[in-house]
């Protein structure tokens, strides 16, 4: 029996590791009319967080479970959106769990069909956010539920009219915003942080940096970025599953083109994998 908000009542979620613990990691699907898009990254880097967690894979989560499994929660088989996938130890135990057995969930949220887009009239604001600091060491780099400084973070940039904020090491180095990967564009050069900073391991970030390793316009390089650098950049872009690419308007006084940004959308757009 617990009690839940004054009210006595039997309530799984209080026995939850996810909910008690974080000990829980998720993945996030976009869907494009019944088709996940990047599927098997998204299912690679699913089970490497596990492996990380320690987690015991079930023999049955091949990548055709695992995508029947995300079908059947679709609302039709042409819907689109976004799937996410929690997956958390089984209840039992503190700290030291009693096993790492794992029980999942997954949830569809639905959104009209497109690809991905540029809004010319959208500003987007961003700042620093450096009361708290990610730790650049390989849990930082999966997803799991344990996001509390991406949480902070967003509740800062709410409290301060900005649209979201970028998130610093223990370094000072430049590693992520808080739903996303970083890129900064110097003219036709393009550079965003290396997973050894601590940034998520982004799909979109990872598809990205081999189309921009093939590209004859840009010079792509991976390297620890200081917050100076962002006020010298030409352009600034923020990169996730849901949006694709997004550009950044605005840094503090620093106001940011919008032209190199629109060319590395085209070539994520012309190259996309279904």
């Amino acid at each position: 029996m617990i009690n839940f908000n004054g009210n006595l009542c039997q309530n799984d979620l209080a026995q939850n590791r996810g909910f008690l613990y974080a000990d829980a990691v998720f993945e996030t699907f976009k869907i494009n009319a019944g088709q996940m898009l990047f599927f098997e990254d998204h299912y690679f880097r699913l089970m490497s967080a596990m492996r990380i967690m320690r987690m015991r894979i079930p023999i049955t989560f091949t990548q055709d479970f695992i995508k029947n499994e995300v079908i059947k929660t679709l609302s039709s088989k042409n819907s689109s959106g976004h799937v996410r996938m929690t997956v958390y130890r089984q209840t039992g135990g503190k700290y030291l769990p009693e096993n790492n057995d794992i029980e999942y969930i997954i949830q569809f949220s639905e959104k009209n069909h497109s690809d991905y887009m540029i809004d010319d009239q959208l500003l987007y604001e961003v700042d620093l956010y450096n009361d708290f600091y990610i730790s650049a060491q390989l849990l930082s780099t999966i997803k799991t539920t344990a996001k509390n400084i991406n949480v902070l973070a967003s509740i800062y940039a709410n409290e301060n009219d900005l649209d979201n904020c970028i998130l610093l090491n223990e370094r000072k180095d430049v590693v992520e915003f808080t739903n996303g990967n970083l890129f900064l564009i110097f003219g036709n050069k393009i550079i965003t942080p290396p997973i050894s900073s601590g940034c998520l391991n982004g799909i979109i970030r990872k598809q990205l940096i081999q189309l921009l390793n093939k590209s004859t316009v840009f010079d792509f390089e991976e390297r620890a970025i200081s917050p100076f650098e962002l006020q010298q950049a030409d352009e600034m872009f923020l990169t996730n599953i849901s949006v694709g690419i997004k550009p950044i308007s605005q840094y503090r006084k620093k106001k940011y083109q919008q032209i190199k940004v629109k060319e590395v959308l085209e070539i994520l757009n012309n190259h996309l994998v279904l």
